[in-house]
């Protein structure tokens, strides 16, 4: 290109149209003109034609490929040539009109403004994601006025739902919480165990698009109040135990008044009032019945007000650990020791306190190895004042928190998150963070100041240094204040973007599309255990394309009440081809298979032992 061209005063919509022009006209084998920077200005683009697909077709197979990268998509976003990283479906497309009641009452029940969870399942077992949703319902403080109940909706495969609870018959029975789904009998459907208060419920799937109710049998209802939970393998027998997070000693006859005593305004209590008690965990016996191990495992040791958990290996040591968000008492990391036995280290391990020594309150929580050195970071979400928490593995059972100064801190300083998932967004290879706000109190605004019961959700980009925040520019859901709770990842029209579900307390749920991940291309990853466990939970898998190498852990859970799309998507940015992938099945099997020639842009199953994909 002349070098006087560096000297014509241009628009960047200008350099950006020949920017393309040279980049589809190399791409298509024709020459580039050696045209003066006029003569380059006045060029027609229609005498080339191409549509957005073929462009980063074309991106992809130009030396401006690494170069550009997610550059380009940023342009054309910002040229309006490409529709928002996220857009919301309208329940009128998608035929979800079912609606979360909470029973909001002047006695200001704690329970009330802290659900509900929500899920992606593929229940039926036909590759396409179905949803499911949390609701309120019957116990000693709440008489719904009309009967509630949670909602199942089967995935038609053209963008809309149908409702199937009835027939699916899991409707709840008291009042909902959370969901965690996990095939823990092994017959390679998923099964669904809800999060409820005063018990929760086991539902067994039938393989026929119903479920039974096996809660008795099983011996898993956790009494009280039963938040979070979520399916892993704490002693690598290969069978699914089951973790379920208790909030505090609460009931109707224990609600503290919490407000002004001489006018008798009510508000939400910060729930330092409360009690902690311990979480449960419960031993898979392989036959449909569990035991109860909390005691004998050691997790009884730390008395909790848990909200959120995610299983993941801290330690590399090839067991599955357990980080649980607890509210104004110190969270848990219980490292897994092995025999059945936990031990919590969070206090040692930097994660329990902040700084200066105090709790905080911890509501969502994932894990994930964001920076890929190897080990898995962990991420938490706080009420306001209290700012997010960015914990860096050090590598030796401690950890760093970077959301100070890494800009995460200071853009959650006011905010109060539920939610919260690392994941690949625009499949560039990169794990960018996505949260989910909305204070506990519903009158907060009425005596803090700054502070606001609704808030808008974050999404923050991973640029390989820092996580950078880019919700205004990503789509309307980002300015949008909302009193978000629960929030589910999960690829609902198999396009290889892995798109976003959001319970909204005492409101509809908000169904979000992702148009990011489709401008790169990706593997979609669908992992069956044999001697380990079906669900793959603790799978390492290791990819490269080309100049891209990158790790991901299958981690547990995550988030906050909710249950996610199981499986992996491995983005790989403008890059055509995967040249070799490798799965490291959790123990017991343990082993690890490695696999090329793989296809783009499409789901894959891969069976333990099997040594093949399909």
């Amino acid at each position: 290109m002349p070098s006087e061209f560096l000297r014509v005063r241009t628009s960047k919509r200008q350099v950006f149209v020949i920017l393309v022009r040279l980049i589809a006209l190399a791409a298509i084998g024709r020459p580039v003109r050696n045209d003066t920077p006029s003569e380059q200005m006045k060029m027609n683009l229609d005498s080339v034609r191409f549509s957005r697909r073929h462009l980063f077709k074309a991106v992809a197979g130009s030396g401006f490929a690494t170069i550009l990268g997610r550059s380009v998509n940023s342009s054309l976003s910002a040229l309006g040539a490409a529709p928002p990283a996220f857009v919301e479906v309208p329940s009128s497309k998608s035929g979800i009109s079912w609606v979360h009641v909470a029973g909001i009452s002047p006695q200001t029940y704690e329970p009330e403004t802290l659900g509900a969870g929500c899920a992606f399942v593929d229940y039926d077992n036909d590759g396409w994601m179905d949803i499911y949703l949390v609701n309120s319902g019957p116990c000693d403080f709440y008489k719904p006025a009309k009967p509630l109940r949670n909602a199942l909706y089967r995935n038609n495969r053209d963008g809309t739902f149908t409702d199937v609870t009835e027939k699916a018959g899991v409707a709840g029975n008291a009042y909902g919480m959370g969901v965690a789904v996990g095939d823990y009998d092994r017959d390679g459907l998923p099964d669904i165990y809800l999060t409820q208060y005063p018990r929760s419920i086991l539902y067994h799937n039938n393989g026929d698009g119903t479920f039974t109710d096996v809660t008795e049998k099983a011996g898993v209802a956790a009494p009280g109040w039963a938040t979070s939970a979520v399916w892993f393998d704490y002693d690598s027998d290969g069978q699914l135990d089951l973790f379920v997070c208790r909030f505090a000693d609460w009931d109707k006859s224990k609600n503290v008044f919490c407000g002004n005593k001489l006018t008798g305004e009510r508000w939400y209590c910060k729930p330092n009032v409360y009690k902690p008690m311990q979480s449960w965990l419960y031993h898979n016996n392989g036959d449909g019945r569990f035991t109860d191990v909390s005691q004998e495992s050691g997790i009884v040791k730390s008395p909790a007000k848990a909200w959120g958990v995610v299983a993941c290996d801290v330690n590399n040591d090839g067991l599955m650990d357990l980080f649980v968000s607890n509210d104004t008492v110190a969270n848990s990391l219980f490292m897994n020791r092995g025999k059945g036995k936990f031990k919590d280290v969070a206090l040692l391990s930097g994660v329990g306190y902040n700084s200066f020594g105090r709790a905080r309150s911890g509501m969502g929580v994932d894990a994930a190895d964001y920076d890929q050195d190897g080990w898995t970071d962990l991420f938490v979400s706080n009420v306001d004042h209290e700012m997010f928490s960015l914990y860096h593995n050090n590598k030796d059972e401690t950890f760093s928190d970077l959301a100070p100064s890494d800009g995460i801190g200071t853009k959650t300083m006011f905010m109060s998150g539920w939610g919260v998932k690392f994941f690949d967004y625009d499949n560039d290879g990169e794990l960018d963070l996505l949260l989910c706000n909305g204070h506990p109190d519903i009158d907060v605004e009425r005596h803090m100041q700054n502070v606001e019961y609704r808030e808008p959700m974050l999404l923050f980009r991973n640029t390989g240094r820092v996580f950078q925040d880019i919700s205004k520019q990503s789509g309307s859901i980002f300015s949008r204040p909302i009193a978000g709770r629960g929030m589910a990842l999960g690829d609902f029209d198999n396009d290889g973007a892995v798109d976003v579900l959001v319970a909204v307390n005492n409101a509809a749920p908000i169904l979000l599309r992702n148009n990011a991940g489709k401008q790169n291309h990706w593997l979609g990853l669908r992992l069956i255990g044999k001697k380990s466990n079906i669900d793959a939970i603790g799978a390492v898998v290791t990819y490269q394309a080309g100049d891209l190498k990158r790790h991901r852990f299958k981690v547990g859970g995550g988030s906050y009440l909710s249950s996610h799309d199981p499986r992996m998507v491995l983005g790989i940015g403008a890059r055509r081809k995967i040249d070799w992938l490798e799965v490291k099945w959790p123990l017991p099997g343990g082993k690890a298979e490695r696999f090329a020639d793989l296809p783009i842009d499409r789901y894959i199953t891969i069976v333990e032992g099997e040594g093949k994909w399909t």
